[in-house]
């Protein structure tokens, strides 16, 4: 069932986001070749509770960390950990919190040192993809147009868009009705979703180098793409107005 928010609800949700837009402040500055992925894990999980917030991955179904750390042709839930950092890594973090049981998700991809040319353009389509989406985003706009805008913003430039994952409605749950892909099905199209002011849903286009194809690794958690090419992953925690998309995590 899809809820929409109150404004006070909302507002407490902004908190959340607000706490992990300075997290990952924290970790483009300590994120860099010879640093483990457990100690970025550390560092921003103290952060996330000195500021009264819940680390909400920690546990998560057995999750153990509190951060996703993906590394290169990891899509998502990559599990922290003692590798290190290296110089052309793409390294992606996806944090949620929690702040008075309402919550908030995102993600971003940082370069670390010098990455290659084709790895910059990956990092900036999925960036702008997700831009693009919330620019796109407004009151009772159909769910299949916000995944076609993210779809074709990227298809167009090369890259290709996961299916096996997407993003999803958010609030005193992490995951809450609907979910929010980044492509276009027919069983989307069938079973369309009008986006109502008040709804609160978390956008993350996770797009591909090479084949949206994918495969979990023997962790049971950590996907990567089939065909071992580079991925990238940005979120937003958004509040749908009357006026547009309202940001919760910037």
């Amino acid at each position: 069932m899809i809820v929409c928010k109150s404004p006070r609800e909302i507002e407490l949700m902004r908190k959340a986001g607000k706490v992990l837009k300075d997290a990952l402040k924290i970790a483009k500055k300590i994120a860099k070749p010879g640093v483990t992925t457990k100690y970025i894990d550390e560092q921003l999980e103290e952060y996330l509770l000195q500021q009264g917030c819940r680390p909400i991955f920690k546990g998560y179904k057995g999750f153990p960390k509190s951060i996703c750390a993906s590394i290169n042709d990891e899509i998502v839930h990559g599990i922290p950990s003692d590798r290190e950092l290296c110089d052309g890594d793409i390294f992606s973090i996806d944090i949620g919190s929690e702040y008075k049981k309402y919550m908030a998700d995102m993600a971003i991809t940082l370069p670390i040192g010098n990455i290659s040319e084709k790895a910059k353009i990956l990092l900036e389509v999925c960036e702008n993809s997700l831009k693009h989406a919330i620019k796109t985003l407004k009151a009772d706009i159909k769910l299949s147009e916000l995944s076609k805008a993210i779809q074709v913003y990227v298809e167009e430039r090369g890259f290709s868009v996961v299916r096996d994952y997407t993003g999803h409605g958010i609030g005193r749950k992490m995951h809450e009705d609907p979910q929010i892909p980044n492509f276009v099905s027919n069983t989307a199209l069938n079973n369309d979703v009008i986006l109502s002011s008040g709804m609160t849903i978390a956008i993350e286009p996770m797009i591909c180098v090479g084949s949206y194809e994918t495969e979990v690794l023997s962790n049971n958690w950590t996907v990567v793409t089939r065909d071992r090419s580079l991925s990238a992953h940005f979120e937003h925690t958004i509040a749908i107005t009357d006026n547009g998309a309202d940001v919760l995590t910037i």
